[in-house]
């Protein structure tokens, strides 16, 4: 018996509708939330993949997602679109909100988007690259919950907080990272548990502040930032720039939802596109030719450009569907027969 499952990416994207729909989402987010997972699982990160689907629906199980609600849109300013997710998932929201993105980046070269009140799980490359798929820059940083441990602290204070990027690169794949502040995403610890592996040495610390290989453990104490002090500050600004900025709370004012207690898992994302034909106008190829140098010559070295792997991954995806472990499999499959 085999331990893995391969779907067809047709049959991953019905098994992941099943799940939310069986349980609950409206059909509009449903589909906001299985483009995203997918879009991690066809470029092979499990972590952000269809296995989320099941934190999705176990949070609105415990009353700390709002399946049906739809988002809420402000034009708050000419650069500026606010969306007040009203406790709903995050995704639906960004897909509401990125045509004002877009636009107002067209108009005035910049322009944000600054979701509130959500309910936020996902990896944000997907985000950035539909950002720069219109030709614009796009960045994207979201707070967690209170996962991390500062730089010379015990307990956990700031969150995992990724920061995501995306150049458009006309006819190429665009230069795009997304990695949290942490050494590592808080899912692949949890990965590892579920497989019942050690964690390598330096991802975290247990409940008494001393590191641990034990991914349980891990998970009870504290994760660590990478670069000790330097991730630690950028968590920091994270959590500034996409909580008291756009007017929502602080990754540690947030709590998951158990079965005791609905918590408050809603926090806010701030998103960024620049538009380079709006700031440089006519010249505009001619300076996005000149960044093509860099690029070159980062490969030129033998090094790899960021999402690379991830790029090579998709077309294996495309063409082989997408392997999950069977006991993931299984999981999913039950939840849709669970209602």
């Amino acid at each position: 018996m085999t331990d893995t499952v391969t779907l067809s990416i047709d049959q991953a994207e019905k098994l992941g509708l099943a799940v939310l729909e069986d349980n609950g989402f409206s059909s509009a987010h449903a589909g906001a939330i299985v483009r995203s997972a997918m879009s991690a699982q066809i470029d092979e990160c499990h972590s952000h993949g269809l296995y989320r689907l099941i934190g999705c629906v176990q949070t609105a199980r415990n009353g700390g997602l709002d399946t049906k609600v739809l988002p809420e849109v402000i034009d708050q300013a000419p650069a500026i679109t606010r969306v007040n997710a009203h406790k709903g998932c995050s995704l639906l929201s960004f897909e509401t909100g990125l045509p004002y993105l877009v636009e107002k980046a067209r108009h005035c070269g910049i322009s944000v988007l600054a979701i509130n009140n959500s309910f936020h799980f996902s990896a944000l490359w997907p985000e950035v690259e539909q950002i720069s798929a219109h030709g614009l820059v796009g960045m994207a940083m979201t707070p967690t919950h209170a996962f991390v441990a500062p730089a010379g602290g015990t307990k956990p204070l700031l969150g995992t907080n990724p920061i995501a990027f995306s150049w458009p690169r006309p006819g190429k794949t665009p230069y795009t990272f997304d990695f949290a502040t942490s050494v590592i995403a808080r899912g692949e610890i949890e990965l590892h548990r579920r497989a019942g592996k050690d964690i390598p040495e330096g991802w975290a610390i247990d409940a008494d502040g001393q590191p641990t290989t034990d991914a349980t453990k891990a998970l009870e104490g504290a994760m660590l930032t990478f670069g000790g002090h330097k991730g630690s500050a950028l968590s920091t600004m994270i959590g500034l720039l996409a909580g008291p900025l756009i007017g929502d709370v602080l990754g540690h004012e947030t709590h998951a939802a158990s079965e005791d207690a609905p918590g408050n898992p809603h926090h806010g994302e701030i998103i960024i596109a620049f538009s380079p034909e709006t700031f440089l106008g006519a010249e505009a190829q001619q300076h996005l030719d000149h960044a093509e140098d860099l690029f070159e010559r980062i490969m030129a070295q033998g090094a790899r450009l960021p999402s690379q792997r991830r790029f090579e991954a998709r077309e294996r995806s495309r063409q082989n569907g997408v392997t999950i472990p069977k006991a993931l499999h299984d999981e999913l499959v039950a939840l849709t027969m669970a209602v």
